[in-house]
C-alpha cells in the first residue's frame, strides 16, 4: 500500500475513478483565535497491491502538538478490488466544514489503515 496523494483544497470530487482538486494549500491564516475555518476538503489516493485487494478500515485523526483532536475521527471501510491490473487506487474525499482552531499552531492529520498509523500531513494554523 502506497499514499500517492493526501492534500487539504478548497473544493475536491471524485467522478467515476477520476479526481478534480480545487486549491490545494497546507496553511490556514486567521486574524483571530480561536477561529473557525468554513470549509476545506481533504483528498487522499491509495494504491494497492493485488496482494492487498480486500476490505480495509480506514480512520482519519487530527492531533496538534499538544495531543488534543480539533475534530471527531472520520472512519469508515474501503473494498478494494481489481479490474484485471496488479494494482487499484482508492480515493477517500471529504469535505469539513466548521473547523475550530482553538490557537496558531500545527494540526496533523494521521490516516490509520487497519488500524496502523500509515500517514500524517501538518496543516499550519498561523495568526496574521
Amino acid at each position: 500500500m502506497r499514499i500517492e496523494l493526501f492534500t487539504f483544497c478548497d473544493y475536491a470530487q471524485e467522478n467515476g475513478g477520476k479526481l478534480t482538486i480545487v486549491g490545494t494549500f497546507d496553511t490556514i491564516i486567521s486574524r483571530n483565535f480561536p477561529c473557525i475555518h468554513p470549509q476545506l476538503s481533504v483528498v487522499i489516493r491509495i494504491r494497492f497491491d493485488i496482494w492487498e485487494f480486500s476490505l480495509h478500515t480506514f480512520r482519519i485523526e487530527t492531533r496538534d502538538l499538544n495531543g488534543e483532536m480539533s475534530m471527531d475521527a472520520i472512519s469508515g471501510n474501503v473494498d478494494v478490488k481489481g479490474a484485471g491490473n496488479a494494482t487499484a487506487v482508492s480515493h477517500l474525499v471529504f469535505t469539513i466544514s466548521n473547523l475550530r482552531f482553538k490557537r496558531s499552531g500545527v494540526v496533523n492529520f494521521i490516516l490509520y489503515v487497519d488500524n496502523k498509523e500509515v500517514y500524517s500531513i501538518p496543516l499550519h494554523v498561523r495568526q496574521g
